[in-house]
């Protein structure tokens, strides 16, 4: 995937996800939307526990897809990855992209309608870790599903900044970890090699 796309979705997610999550939120659940941001406990409490959160549960996916039977899911991956050729400012600008528009949208609005596990479920579907054709894809997506379920009990228990503190920081650690030197090694790439 081309970069210039790759930070185009980023946008999308950020702006698109957010701005309809905005409409569900103003025209059918009928609270303001600044409301969505002040539930819950200080913020100033929400960002650490979200990162903390994000931080543990991205490391644990990390230590999964390592794991010896989803090598060669790790190996897509990290490929797809490695071709952006990310460096850590593009990785916490995706991260924050993908946190901020994809929790507004399913944690503010979207679980208002299905619940903390539903959501989690159909959060886990679009991103592609439920794939009945692909078992160990889906294996992946099982434990995400635990994770991001937490998200949505943050949500509910914390305040939506502690869940796209949480998405962010997961986002960081996995990214960080696909785009790893050792990593695109493992895998076969170079920095340079077209």
């Amino acid at each position: 995937m081309n970069k210039n796309i790759f930070f185009g979705l980023g946008l999308f997610t950020l702006f698109g996800f957010s701005a309809i999550g905005w409409a569900i939120i103003y025209f059918f659940i009928d609270v303001p939307f600044g409301l969505v941001f002040h539930h819950g406990v200080n913020i100033a409490l929400q960002i650490p526990l979200g990162l903390a959160y994000g931080a543990i549960t991205g490391w644990l996916g990390w230590l999964l897809i390592k794991s010896k039977i989803l090598t060669e899911t790790r190996k897509f991956y990290a490929g797809v990855i490695a071709e952006l050729d990310l460096n850590i400012h593009e990785i916490i600008f995706i991260s924050f992209c993908a946190g901020v528009g994809e929790e507004i949208l399913f944690r503010a609005a979207v679980q208002y309608y299905l619940g903390i596990w539903l959501t989690a479920i159909l959060f886990v579907a679009v991103h592609g870790y439920l794939n009945p054709k692909n078992w160990r894809i889906s294996i992946y997506g099982g434990f995400m599903t635990l994770v991001i379920a937490g998200v949505g009990f943050l949500f509910d228990y914390l305040g939506l900044v502690s869940a796209i503190s949480a998405h962010f920081a997961i986002d960081v650690v996995l990214l960080w970890f696909l785009t790893n030197e050792k990593e695109k090694e493992k895998i076969g790439i170079t920095k340079g090699a077209e």
